[in-house]
């Protein structure tokens, strides 16, 4: 059930509303909404009227937004957007039937994308939605149908299925590979670039050859495309999944440091949430990932 439709201003005024607080002027307002400025002036007044709110200061011919004014505005700004996101969500897909896929960039574009073209042409009536998220978030506020999801069965409420195991390899600059692939003491010598979502990475690969190696610093990137190109640019050694360390190395961009991959803690996973129905679209899904 919505609300009262006197909690439920018209549209245009609305858009007068954000285009005021997003341009400084009823004037600005109105040529940006290709109406007259009396036009905006009474969709304003309406909406005051409505809402039984002051939004604004009015001085002679000036027009400031109030606090209370403003802070409606920006929230008004971002229901727009939701509406504007969930047309085009219904102008894509049309009638066909569509699943919403949260996914981690770099997993998503070198694994998961060429099996989803794969899935796509076996499925050609199902539409797959992708939005990148690289921190936690809640499936059901998001309205996603399934997500990546990176570590241990930590989440709570989802279901699980396992896609790929983790094994990591340093990687490093052509430029800076004279002598490579080098020995692990080596490495301790060279800047290390270190990946937000991976504490401990350079610990713990050290560790798997022996090595006790604390207190490591260097640059801190939050994604995988960041330190990817940061180490293409030769500002040091960097740990890549295998996925994405075999795609750099087909293209010449970076070589092994390191003479082989290691295993790691953690896995790729989809998940989805337990409590809900699982759609035709992503069931079809799970059994072609899980086939």
């Amino acid at each position: 059930m919505i609300a009262p439709r006197r909690f439920l201003p018209s549209i245009s005024s609305l858009l007068a509303l954000e285009a005021v607080e997003r341009l400084g002027t009823a004037n600005a307002a109105a040529d940006d909404l290709a109406l007259t400025h009396s036009a905006v002036s009474r969709q304003l007044k309406a909406l005051e009227e409505q809402i039984g709110v002051s939004l604004f200061y009015r001085g002679g011919k000036t027009l400031q937004l109030s606090p209370a004014g403003v802070a409606y505005a920006r929230s008004v700004r971002e229901c727009l957007n939701d509406l504007a996101r969930a047309s085009l969500t219904v102008k894509a897909s049309g009638s066909r039937p569509n699943l919403n896929l949260a996914i981690l960039p770099a997993f998503g574009m070198h694994w998961l994308g060429p099996r989803l073209k794969k899935f796509v042409e076996q499925h050609p009536s199902i539409l797959i939605n992708q939005s990148s998220r690289i921190m936690p978030f809640d499936l059901d506020l998001d309205e996603f149908d399934a997500a990546i999801h990176f570590g241990t069965e930590e989440w709570p409420g989802v279901h699980y299925l396992p896609l790929l195991k983790e094994r990591v390899i340093a990687v490093c600059s052509p430029d800076h590979a004279k002598g490579a692939p080098f020995s692990p003491e080596r490495l301790l010598d060279e800047p290390l670039l270190h990946l937000k979502s991976r504490p401990g990475a350079w610990e713990e690969w050290f560790k798997a050859h022996g090595i006790d190696a604390v207190k490591l610093r260097g640059m801190l990137f939050d994604q995988f495309a960041n330190i990817t190109e940061a180490s293409v640019e030769g500002f040091g050694m960097s740990l890549l999944p295998e996925f994405l360390a075999e795609h750099e190395f087909k293209r010449g961009r970076l070589v092994p440091a390191s003479s082989r991959y290691i295993d790691v803690e953690g896995t790729y996973y989809l998940v989805w949430p337990r409590h809900r129905p699982v759609s035709e679209p992503l069931r079809a899904l799970l059994d072609w990932l899980g086939g």
